[in-house]
């Protein structure tokens, strides 16, 4: 799914809050979105909140046989999934150009600045190492993906521990965290991902870029580095043209902000470590009492609740006394439609006007019977020619003849040869 544009009047709207040195969110310049780190129940599982962009890190190891060229040293993998949750442009199983290019700049960050001692991960020289294995999950998206993804990895890996392991000859013994204690990676330093975002070829910059802000963008320039003020990896992209003032100004902001973040994962660390060993319940057990799993949270709105009671019973005491005697209701007849209780029927009709088309219903309805019936008479009259029927009854016999033409009208007045047929078949079919 295409991503949706931003209207010219959105854009205009935001280059303009830019120059002006405004925020969406209301920060400043150089300041960083809320961070919140949490930690799963198992070890080397890490939740980060980066305002509302929120990704998840996870890490296992396996032993797997080592490189050819390095046959001493431990294997590090790292892997990013943008899942359709996080945002509907993501698609799900297709490798994006966005998630190829956090996946090398997380590699970059964590894997050549050789912040971790791979060394220490071999277990047989040759034969048998460790291969560390490290899952970032966005959750959500809402800008500055890859800062938030190399704190959750860091952090994932600081948070690690693997299974101890023991050698009989040619025998590898791996031991579980019941039969002995697991053992943390080490980690030489931590280097975290800051993004710088520029705006009109270079004029304005913002740190910590929200999903917004980086649609308006026109370049973008991230540094890796760790508390010792050691870049550990530099990538521009966009097409823009720094100055050389511009990436050192940068690298001396980046520099207070990793400080920060640095001391933050630490304290982090610190507080999970001593909840395990005080026994109390961490990862997800502690997150379901607390609401935490959701990725956004609804601020409740405050309620005045004093008083309540005086102020109902002043409304009850002003408003008007219910009446006792209720009006029954006026049923409508069947069939007629009404609004309202006792009014005039929607048709607008009046009782006379019901009755008369009653009355007048009635003969219409004697007439087209007797008409039915010369009608039926006449055909049987056509179909059979000359027949004399005699009925059981002896007092009259009736002589079915063929009709007149209508040139010759009948002379006397009573009731006519068809009549008088009609009404003996109707005799007889009664008995």
């Amino acid at each position: 799914m295409k991503d949706t544009p931003l209207a010219n009047c959105e854009r205009d709207f935001l280059l303009k809050a830019i120059e002006e040195k405004k925020r969406l969110d209301g920060r400043q310049t150089y300041d960083y979105r809320k961070m919140k780190i949490t930690f799963g129940t198992d070890y080397g599982c890490c939740f980060v909140e980066l305002g509302k962009t929120r990704v998840m890190a996870q890490v296992s190891c396996e032993l797997v046989a080592p490189k050819e060229s390095r046959p001493n040293e431990g294997i590090m993998f790292f892997n990013i999934e943008l899942s359709p949750m996080a945002s509907p442009t993501f698609e799900q199983g297709r490798q994006s150009e966005l998630s190829v290019k956090l996946n090398r700049q997380l590699e970059r960050c964590l894997r050549n600045s050789k912040c971790i001692d791979t060394e220490s991960l071999c277990v047989v020289s040759g034969e048998k190492v460790w291969q560390i294995r490290v899952d970032v999950h966005m959750l959500n998206h809402d800008g500055n993906l890859m800062d938030a993804a190399s704190i959750a990895a860091i952090t994932a890996l600081c948070h690690f521990r693997r299974p101890d392991v023991g050698i009989q000859g040619d025998e590898v013994t791996v031991y579980s965290p019941e039969e002995r204690d697991p053992i943390p990676l080490s980690i030489y330093h931590m280097p975290i991902s800051v993004s710088f975002s520029f705006f009109q070829q270079g004029t304005y910059l913002l740190v910590d870029p929200c999903e917004r802000e980086e649609r308006v963008m026109d370049g973008l320039l991230m540094i890796a580095m760790n508390k010792h003020r050691e870049i550990c990896s530099i990538q521009s992209s966009g097409g823009i043209m720094l100055l050389k003032e511009q990436v050192m100004r940068c690298s001396k902001i980046a520099s207070v902000k990793v400080s920060e973040i640095t001391e933050l994962i630490s304290k982090a660390l610190e507080n999970d470590k001593k909840a395990r060993k005080a026994g109390g319940r961490c990862g997800f057990a502690e997150s379901m009492p607390q609401e935490r799993i959701t990725a956004l949270k609804m601020d409740e709105t405050p309620v005045e609740m004093t008083e309540v009671t005086d102020r109902a019973n002043d409304i009850v005491q002003k408003a008007e006394a219910p009446s006792q005697t209720v009006p029954s209701p006026v049923v409508p007849v069947p069939g007629v439609g009404q609004v309202g209780q006792g009014l005039q029927n929607t048709w607008g009709l009046e009782e006379e006007d019901e009755e008369e088309e009653n009355d007048n219903s009635g003969e219409d309805e004697e007439v087209k019977e007797t008409k039915m019936e010369v009608e039926q008479h006449d055909k049987e009259g056509s179909k059979q020619e000359d027949v004399v029927e005699i009925s059981d009854s002896e007092e009259e016999e009736v002589v079915i003849l063929h009709p007149e033409t209508p040139d010759k009208a009948p002379k006397h007045t009573g009731p006519s040869f068809h009549q008088k047929g009609a009404a003996a078949s109707k005799k007889k079919q009664k008995k």
